[in-house]
Parts: C-alpha cells; sequence; structure tokens
C-alpha cells in the first residue's frame, strides 16, 4: 500500500505533465493532466474499506521537531470525503476544460494551475499538522490566485485575482495566528494531539482569541458575511475554474477547517452565536443578491455565498445531526453546483454571453443541456427526489430544535425558511428565464449543444444528483458514516439513516412554504426588480480598490514622514524603538553583576580596549576625511581579531581578518563615486539628540553583555566537542558545526549569500556613474593607475595567495580553516590584481564568469547533501574514512570536504561577482565617454 503522501506528490508531480505535453496535442495535454489524480483517487479508493471501519490511516516524518513541525498526513472519514470530492470533481473539471478552452489559451499552463490547486487542497484535507495545514491554506490562496486571473489581458481578472489573494490572505494570517496559539495551549502541533484536547482548548484563557483567529481564516476563505464580496469577482476565471473552486475547493476549506476543528472549539456559547449568526446571515444576503444577478455565473456565485452560510450555520448549532447535516449538504453542494457552472461555461460556449436578459428560449436549441441544467437547479431548489432535498430537510428539522438564543430562537427556523424560498426563486429565474419563453435575440451565432464530451462531466453529476436524492443510505451512507464521525469525534448515532420519506412533519411543512414562497416571489419579480432598483448598486470590486487606495495613501503620507531620506532619522527610530523594548525588562534586573569570576586583566589587553574604544569614537569625529576614518575603522576590526585569537577562536579571527579585508576594498569602492565633500553638517540640536540616544544605547548595551557575561549558561558546546571526531570526523570544531552538524544552515546561507550577489549584480549593472577626475581640494588624480611596482608585486604574490588559500581550505576540518576564510583569501588574492592591474586588463587575460561559480558552488553542496539519502540517511549526514594511498600512507577523507567545497565556490563567485563589476564601473564609465566624445 502507498504511503498517504503519495496522493498530494502525485499531483504536484502531474502539474509539470501538461507543460512537458501540450506541444503533443490537446487530448495528449488532458490525457496526461488527468492520469495523475486518477493515481492518486485510486490510492484514495483502495483505503476506502479500512476508514469506514473507523480507522485512521497515518503517516509522519520528521522535519524541523524543534518547531512542532513534522511532515504528517492522515486519512479519516472526513478527509477521504473531501480528496473524493477534490479529485473526483477535479478529473471532471480537467476532462470539460479540455473543450472548453480555446486554441488560443495555453491548456498546458491551465493544466499545471489547476493541478497545483489541487495539490494544496489535498494538502489542506490530509495533513495532521496544523502547520502544515496552514502552509497548504496559503498555497490555495496562491494556487487560485493564478487560476482567476489565468486571462490576464482582463482587467476585470486581474482585480479580482488580487481581491481575493488580499481578503484570503489576511484570513491566512489570522488563523496563523489562531493556529500558533492552539499549538502553544495544547503542547504540539499535531491533529492528533489537538483533537483529543478539546476540553483543554475550550476551558483555555486563549480561548476566544483562539476562536475567532480560526473563524477569521474560515470565514475569509468560504466567503462568509461581510468577507463575502471576493467571491462572485473570482467569477473572471475560466468556467472549469469556477465549478472547481465552488464545488470542491478553495470555498470548500473553509468549510473543512469548521468542520475539523469542530469536535475541539465547538459546544460553547461562543462558537454557536458567532458561527450559527455569521451563516444565517451569509444564507440571506448571498440569496437575496443572487436573485437580482443578470450574470448566469454572478447568480450560481451567490447562490454559493448562500449555500456555505447554510452550512456553516448547521455546524454553528452545535448538535450532532445538525453536524450530519451540514457534511451531507457539503456532498450535495458540491455535486449540483459542479454541474451548474459548467452548464453555465456551455452556454456562455455556445451563444457567447451570459446575460439573462438576452438569454432566453434556449430549451429548442439545446434541449440536452437545458434538461440537465434544470435538474441541477432543481436540487439547488431542493426539489423532492433530488439530493438538495435531503439535506435541507435535515436543516430545517435542526433549525427548530436549538433554542440556545432563548426567546430568539424562532427567527432562526424562520430566516432559514426564508432564504429557502430565495433559493426556490433564483432556481426558477436560472430555469425559466435561460430556458424557456421567447427565441434568443441579438446572438450572432445560432447556438446548438456542445461537443459530446463536453457534457459527459454535467451528466455525471446530475445523474449523482438523481441517485443520492432517491436512494441516498445506499450509495453515500458509508462515506457519510464515516465523514461525520470523523467531525462528531467517534459519536455517530447507531440508529440514524437518511432517507427519502420521513412523514408529514414540521421540516416537510417548511419544505412546502419555501416552494410556494419562492414561486411567488419569482412570480412578483418585476415588482422586487423595480424595488432593488431604488437602492444604488455598488461594484465590491471598485470599492475595494478605492479602500485600498485610501490605505496606501495613509501609509504613504506616514512613510513619507518616518523615511524621509534621512539615514540619521530612519536609524533613530529604530534605535529608539529597540532601546524602549530593551529597557524595560532591564529595569526588573536587581543587579547586573552576576556570580562568575571575572577574567584576569593584563596591560596588552586594556591596551587594546583603550586602542579600540579610541578608533571608534574616532572614526565617527573624522569621518569626513573618508580615508583615515577607513583606516581607523580598520582598526577597529583588527582588534577584534586579536582578541578572537586570544580567547581561542583562531577560525573567527581568520575570517575577521579576511571579512576586513574585503570589507575595506568595498567601502573604497563605494566611496570613490560618492561625493567627497559633504556639504551639509548636523545641527547642533541633532548632534546633542543622536549623542545622547548612542550614549544610552551604548550603556544598555554594554549592560546587557556584562549581564550575560558574569553569568553562567548552559550550552551545548559539550555536545559538539564529544561528537566532533566520531560524528563528523574532524577535530575543528567549529568547520564540522558549519559543514556536517549546522550544514542545513550553512546551505541556506551561501544560497542567501548568492541571491544577494546576484541581486547586487543586477542592481549595478549598466549603471551609470560620474568618475570623479580630481581630488576634493582640486588636485588632479594621478595618470598612473597602476604603478609599475605595484603589479610586479601583486603577480608575484598571487600564486602564494593561491597556495595558502587551498592549504587553509585542505587542512579546514581538522585544524582552523575552511571553505568559507579559504574563499575569502582567494578573493581577496584576485581582488589584488584587480586593484594591481585594472578590471580591463583582467578582462582581457582571465576570462572568469563568477555566476558559475555561485551556480556550481551552490550545485555541488546541494548534491553532497542528497548523496546520503540515496544510502537510506537523513539529507547531509557526513561520511569519514580513512583511505591508503601510495607512498602517502592513511589520509582521512570525509564527504564534508565537497560541501566545504560548495562553500569556497559560492564565497569566490558572489565576492568577486559584487566586488568586480563594482570596480568595473570606473572602466565602463570611461569607455562610455570615450564613445560618446
Amino acid at each position: 500500500m502507498l504511503n498517504l503522501y503519495w496522493i498530494p506528490l502525485l499531483t504536484f508531480i502531474g502539474s509539470l505533465a501538461p507543460l512537458v505535453t501540450q506541444k503533443f496535442g490537446r487530448n495528449a495535454c488532458a490525457s496526461a493532466t488527468s492520469f495523475f489524480p486518477l493515481i492518486a483517487i485510486a490510492i484514495v479508493i483502495s483505503n476506502i474499506g479500512t476508514v469506514f471501519s473507523g480507522e485512521t490511516l497515518r503517516f509522519s516524518a520528521q522535519w524541523v521537531p524543534a518547531l512542532g513541525l513534522d511532515l504528517a498526513f492522515r486519512l479519516d472519514g472526513l478527509a477521504m470525503l473531501f480528496a473524493l470530492l477534490i479529485l473526483g470533481i477535479g478529473l471532471l473539471v480537467i476532462l470539460y476544460a479540455r473543450y472548453y478552452l480555446s486554441d488560443k489559451d495555453n491548456m498546458g499552463q491551465f493544466y499545471a494551475y489547476l493541478l497545483l490547486f489541487m495539490t494544496a487542497m489535498l494538502g489542506i484535507v490530509l495533513s495532521n499538522n496544523l502547520l502544515q495545514l496552514w502552509f497548504f491554506w496559503e498555497l490555495t490562496s496562491i494556487s487560485s490566485f493564478l487560476l482567476i486571473g489565468y486571462w490576464h489581458h482582463k482587467s476585470e481578472a486581474r482585480k479580482g485575482a488580487r481581491m481575493a489573494l488580499a481578503v484570503t490572505g489576511a484570513g491566512g494570517l489570522a488563523l496563523l495566528g489562531g493556529v500558533i496559539l492552539i499549538g502553544q495551549t495544547v503542547g504540539s502541533f499535531s491533529l492528533d494531539a489537538v483533537l483529543a484536547s478539546g476540553d483543554l482548548l475550550r476551558n483555555s484563557d486563549h480561548y476566544m482569541v483562539m476562536l475567532v483567529l480560526v473563524l477569521l481564516g474560515a470565514f475569509t476563505k468560504s466567503a462568509q458575511f461581510p468577507f463575502h464580496f471576493w467571491l462572485p469577482h473570482a467569477m473572471s476565471a475560466p468556467t472549469p475554474v469556477s465549478a472547481y473552486l465552488h464545488s470542491a475547493t478553495m470555498v470548500k476549506a473553509g468549510i473543512f477547517l469548521l468542520a475539523r476543528l469542530y469536535p475541539v472549539l465547538s459546544g460553547t456559547e461562543a462558537w454557536f452565536l458567532i458561527v450559527t449568526l455569521t451563516g444565517l446571515m451569509t444564507l440571506l444576503v448571498g440569496a437575496y443578491v443572487a436573485l437580482f444577478k443578470h450574470d448566469l455565473k454572478g447568480l450560481l456565485a451567490y447562490s454559493t455565498v448562500s449555500h456555505l452560510g447554510l452550512i456553516t450555520l448547521l455546524l454553528g448549532l452545535g448538535s450532532e445531526l445538525a453536524a450530519i447535516a451540514a457534511v451531507f449538504h457539503i456532498i450535495n453542494h458540491a455535486i449540483f453546483k459542479a454541474s451548474l457552472f459548467m452548464a453555465a461555461g456551455i452556454i456562455d460556449h455556445e451563444t457567447g454571453t451570459r446575460d439573462m436578459r438576452i438569454l432566453s428560449g434556449l430549451w429548442r436549441y439545446m434541449p440536452h443541456t437545458a434538461t440537465l441544467a434544470m435538474v441541477a437547479s432543481a436540487s439547488m431548489a431542493g426539489v423532492p427526489l433530488l439530493n438538495g432535498f435531503l439535506s435541507k430537510e435535515m436543516f430545517f428539522a435542526e433549525t427548530i430544535h436549538q433554542t440556545t438564543i432563548g426567546s430568539l430562537s424562532w427567527m432562526i427556523p424562520v430566516f432559514s425558511t426564508i432564504g429557502a424560498a430565495l433559493a426556490v426563486a433564483y432556481s426558477l429565474r436560472f430555469i425559466h428565464d435561460v430556458f424557456f419563453g421567447d427565441d434568443i435575440k441579438d446572438i450572432a451565432n445560432v447556438p446548438h449543444e456542445p461537443p459530446r464530451y463536453m457534457r459527459v462531466p454535467v451528466e455525471v453529476l446530475v445523474v449523482l444528483c438523481l441517485i443520492v436524492g432517491i436512494f441516498p443510505d445506499f450509495f453515500i451512507g458509508g462515506i457519510l458514516k464515516a465523514a461525520s464521525s470523523a467531525v462528531l469525534g467517534g459519536a455517530y448515532p447507531a440508529d440514524f439513516h437518511v432517507s427519502l420519506w420521513h412523514g408529514f412533519n414540521l421540516p416537510l411543512l417548511m419544505s412546502a412554504i419555501a416552494m410556494v414562497g419562492g414561486l411567488a416571489l419569482y412570480m412578483n419579480r418585476e415588482r422586487l426588480f423595480s424595488f432593488q432598483s431604488r437602492f444604488p448598486e455598488r461594484n465590491a470590486s471598485e470599492v475595494f480598490d478605492a479602500g485600498v487606495k485610501q490605505l496606501r495613501d495613509y501609509f504613504r503620507i506616514f512613510i513619507n514622514w518616518f523615511e524621509n531620506g534621512s539615514l540619521q532619522r530612519g536609524l533613530f527610530f529604530i534605535l529608539l524603538v529597540a532601546l524602549a523594548m530593551t529597557i524595560v525588562p532591564l529595569t526588573s534586573l536587581t543587579t547586573t553583576a552576576g556570580l562568575r569570576p571575572h577574567l584576569p586583566m593584563n596591560t596588552v589587553m586594556v591596551s587594546g580596549a583603550i586602542l579600540l574604544c579610541v578608533s571608534a569614537v574616532a572614526t565617527v569625529a573624522w569621518h569626513h576625511i573618508r580615508l583615515l576614518a577607513l583606516l581607523l575603522l580598520s582598526v577597529v576590526g583588527l582588534i577584534v581579531s586579536v582578541t578572537f585569537a586570544l580567547y581561542s577562536a583562531p577560525d573567527l579571527a581568520l575570517t575577521q581578518l579576511s571579512v576586513e579585508v574585503v570589507t575595506i576594498v568595498l567601502l573604497l569602492l563605494a566611496l570613490h563615486f560618492l561625493p567627497q565633500v559633504i556639504m551639509n553638517y548636523s545641527s547642533p540640536s541633532r548632534i546633542v539628540r543622536d549623542l545622547s540616544l548612542s550614549v544610552l544605547i551604548g550603556g544598555v548595551v554594554g549592560t546587557v553583555n556584562y549581564a550575560l557575561m558574569t553569568r553562567s549558561t548552559e550550552t551545548i558546546s559539550w555536545f559538539f566537542t564529544e561528537n566532533a571526531k566520531t560524528g563528523g570526523g574532524g577535530t575543528n570544531i567549529v568547520n564540522v558545526i558549519l559543514v556536517d552538524f549546522r550544514g542545513f544552515d550553512t546551505l541556506g546561507e551561501i544560497t542567501v549569500l548568492g541571491i544577494a550577489a546576484l541581486g547586487i549584480y543586477k542592481l549595478i549593472a549598466g549603471m551609470r556613474i560620474a568618475m570623479p577626475a580630481a581630488s576634493a581640494d582640486g588636485i588632479p588624480w594621478s595618470s598612473d593607475k597602476n604603478p609599475l611596482m605595484f603589479s610586479v608585486i601583486s603577480q608575484a604574490l598571487l600564486p602564494l595567495a593561491i597556495m595558502v588559500s587551498l592549504y587553509i581550505f585542505l587542512r579546514g576540518h581538522n585544524l582552523p580553516g575552511g571553505g568559507f576564510i579559504a574563499g575569502l583569501i582567494t578573493a581577496i588574492a584576485i581582488i589584488q590584481q584587480y586593484i594591481a592591474h585594472g578590471t580591463q586588463w583582467m578582462h582581457d587575460r582571465i576570462k572568469i564568469n563568477y555566476l558559475t561559480f555561485i551556480s556550481s558552488g551552490l550545485l555541488i553542496a546541494l548534491t553532497t547533501g542528497l548523496g546520503p539519502i540515496l544510502l537510506g540517511k537523513t539529507y547531509l549526514t557526513s561520511w569519514h574514512d580513512y583511505v591508503a594511498f601510495p607512498l602517502i600512507g592513511k589520509v582521512e577523507l570525509a564527504s564534508a570536504m565537497l560541501f566545504d567545497l560548495g562553500v569556497y565556490l559560492t564565497v569566490i563567485g558572489a565576492v568577486m561577482l559584487i566586488l568586480a563589476n563594482l570596480g568595473g564601473l570606473t572602466t565602463s564609465n570611461r569607455i562610455r565617454e570615450e564613445g560618446e566624445s
């Protein structure tokens, strides 16, 4: 049996298939795309028997255990239900899109986005770790943004995509806060642990905060009032996207979250009031607005909002049967809503319009499609013998049994009946206005039935509407029981069965009232439309854009005040905030000095400390004399290096010295292009302000350092000392930590270093800067840019420096050194040649592509880390052993040296990519000036 991670992994891999196969034609592309979801759904179906028996399948692998983040998946009844909906309807959407998309549309890209979206949804429903669930939650926002904005040449598509991303992304941030609070309260982010801690969470002091944050995430994703406005504007996406998004994905993610956390967050008065009233308001608002929409997809979009409100209302009621009804309606809504959107897409595809004021009489031209759409619409309205009727009956039954809001409890069933009547009215409008009445007008092409296989997905779904409606317990009893048991924590009523007929009762009367009321509303629609026309119609997209613009303007004012171009001002506020946050906890420290004895002092140490302080102060005092300031600053770096060496940190001393040289060269190059004379000096008041703040910052930092250094702290240095040789194969503990124990950190650091170098390279590429020709006093620069003595000496030093760097590199695993230090030494040696001979001279003689250095270094480091996986070890596990060589003898080798080689190459490439190109600006500017003259 394949592990659960294969389900989302297959669809993720499958997102590459359409990109590769689209050149072979539309059928090949669609077939290749559907292959991977087919395998994934086969894996889910193969586990149906196990899940139906009440067992939960799990897979877990540690990822970042210190953060509680594991790669964990679970397959229980609820996850299986959603996985079947996501994969099953997804396959139908793939088939439908094959015929819906035009030849101008990039089918490969569309299918790739669709499968990425499918992967994100599967990740949500199968996750057994809350942090992992949140990761996939945000991935749905990103992938839906790509799908909604697929027709990016349309303004409404771009606006709809941005709105959806902004609203659901903001909800995702709220959800992250709730997830962190839940994890901290439970002590684990594992969903197993969370679901077993219902009483702990409900009794927590942070329950209300957790509840509100989680509900914000769920409500924004599932378009609950007042966050419903983004969903109708997502209709600018292609209809296959709308069908998928409204039935089985995206909006159902919020419903899934409510159902998943139902066992631990429900059962309180706060849950009932917030969830139930939000659901009821969404039900009514969505149903009312849907009635007045002229766009087919707009009507269906607001009907989705209404039905999502219905499901939310049921989950808010808190009873067992209400939760079962919610799960049942999740299934029913997915079936009839997907078929309705596909039918709307067919109508649009064949007529070129979705405006119901133009469409009419399509029964004469498209009888097959009309029949399918009418059955699905009847299901949406809750007509008997269809699946929508059954869950609507259960919904009515549960609304009349709640008494939580006391004497006002009657309002919930009354308003629910009104919402159902509105659903009947807009369903009748969908049927009558589109398929009956006068012949269609103002259409260039005569409508006709779509290609045969374009109707197949709709036919499958409509047949399910009928079968589930007539034989509910036989066809979905198992999955309904399994999913509801997961929602209820295993408390599924043993005697409960879904049946078509429950006798004459109050819910049946409410259904009859809704049917008659809906018919009456539709027959009086002209009066309703006349009444509605009195209200100004507001475009949610325009309101949203105006709000965003106003917010942007407010923050622009603040940013312009805060960041007015003065570096002093920006640093002042940053340091002021840091000072405020540090002083408060320091006031609770009764004494600064700890019990740890002081280290002995001597004349050399005191002299070094005084020299360091004097140099630092002098750098500030003489900052306008740039060369002198740099020399004084280098003295500070030298004293720090000597301090490292004095306290037995030779690796740090070597690194500090190398970095000092590179930094001085970088600053010299940067200062070369800056104005030589500082025109404006700080006013006396600013000097007093800055001096006061610097004294305070220095005092606080000194206090913190003294407090820490005089207190004994528990460290993990003993672990590295004991395991450096046995575990990493080296006696240089620092190097072993960098390339073995913390190799993943080092890989991330060199990746960031490479990215930073590329960013700087792109910033300075093609830059035109005026090159000064004289000093600040007007004395021309010397024409001898490359003195002969310097050139000769530098050439002699180059091979020596390379040998030293190689020596430092090779001994780094056992003695002070390593790839980082060796890379800096090599870079310094090459920089020296640039300084001595000039950029053009170097380019003419040495063809070095520093981008290749960076890419090769990262590739070597990454490959070295992947190697152990092939041997069944964890990523970046180091190998070391003694190898006998002829005439040399035994030599210790370690795979970490290959990783260190990657560090070495990346450091050289990054440093030289920045400095060589920055130094090359002088040459390029001179060449440009000569060419222009």
